[in-house]
């Protein structure tokens, strides 16, 4: 590979990328403009509805506490750190365990349902606080957005751009240079993922300005999770592009690839109680592990230890695109 070579296409498509002012708009306006709208439309007040979860509780002593609430839902946990959780984030309520309950000492529905079932009088119930930030519906998506965005910038600024350039002709004449199909790959892919990680953290900067964002990990494991998803899209990007030259064609390819992501990669809402056959398939999109990484990170404070295998199914699948678009591309159509 020559060094000089795959400098001056890196550059070359760099100038070309901040020259085109539509993907300068969706890159930095669309996303700051999605953030918005979301934060907008989900800045209510609480809701009415009580969540109240439970914990190795007594049904019986459940059902005789909550009676015929309407206004009550109740939540069944088995695991006690994630139900504790959802009490330090405003997502549940109150916690019901055996003779022993948990709540929120900021949150002012936890204070309602204490008293609404009579906890705070009755002496059998011990009662354990907890402190903790409210997760907004806008910290949840967040990561979703992003990535949403990285998605479309990775798989339609690789894929479509080369197939634009094999239709132009402009891989016909690269062909005839000294430059080597690695050398143009590699310089694409390190020139898009320049900018998407750019991108990513300039979008992430300003709308957590504005939203003041939950972010209780590490900022190194959020870009690390970032890097290994936007590397894994360009990757699948570059097999669409690999000898397509018709971009009607390879816009629909990628459409095909986009879709799923959007809507079984948890991007707008959870899978938690869909069908298992669906939760099963978005694990095998690339998408599903940025964003749960990123989720995991932000909202849960998750270590190395909790994101390994979302970082180990991004390269893999990483490796497996390169390795399968280098081995399918062509200069020219066949």
């Amino acid at each position: 590979m020559n060094f000089k070579r795959l400098l001056s296409l890196f550059i070359a498509r760099n100038k070309e990328y901040y020259r085109d002012r539509s993907s300068l708009v969706w890159s930095f306006v669309m996303p700051p403009i999605i953030i918005g709208v979301v934060a907008l439309a989900f800045s209510r007040g609480e809701d009415a509805l009580f969540k109240v979860g439970t914990l190795n509780a007594d049904p019986s002593v459940v059902e005789q506490l909550v009676g015929e609430q309407p206004s009550v839902q109740i939540v069944d946990y088995s695991d006690r750190a994630q139900a504790i959780t959802k009490v330090q984030f405003h997502q549940i309520d109150l916690l019901l365990g055996a003779n022993q309950y948990w709540k929120n000492s900021d949150s002012m529905k936890g204070d309602v349902v204490e008293q609404l079932l009579g906890l705070a009088s009755n002496p059998q119930w011990q009662a354990q606080s907890i402190s903790g930030r409210e997760v907004r519906y806008v910290d949840w998506v967040i990561p979703g957005i992003i990535s949403m965005n990285m998605m479309f910038s990775s798989l339609f600024g690789v894929g479509y751009v080369i197939v634009r350039y094999r239709k132009n002709g402009v891989l016909k004449r690269i062909q005839a240079s000294p430059v080597k199909p690695i050398e143009f790959l590699s310089a694409q892919v390190l020139s898009r993922f320049m900018i998407n990680m750019c991108v990513c953290a300039i979008v992430f900067v300003v709308a957590n300005l504005v939203l003041d964002f939950v972010m209780l990990g590490s900022y190194f494991l959020l870009v690390l999770s970032a890097a290994l998803g936007i590397l894994a899209l360009l990757s699948m990007g570059l097999i669409v592009a690999a000898r397509l030259s018709s971009e009607e064609l390879a816009n629909g390819l990628m459409n095909l690839f986009v879709f799923p992501m959007m809507l079984l990669s948890e991007v707008w809402f959870s899978l938690d109680g869909a069908p298992q056959w669906m939760v099963t398939a978005s694990q095998f999109l690339p998408l599903t592990h940025m964003v749960q990484a990123a989720r995991s990170v932000m909202l849960d404070g998750a270590g190395p230890a909790e994101i390994s295998h979302h970082l180990l199914i991004l390269t893999a699948m990483s490796s497996v695109f390169l390795g399968l678009s280098a081995w399918l591309f062509r200069w020219r159509e066949s």
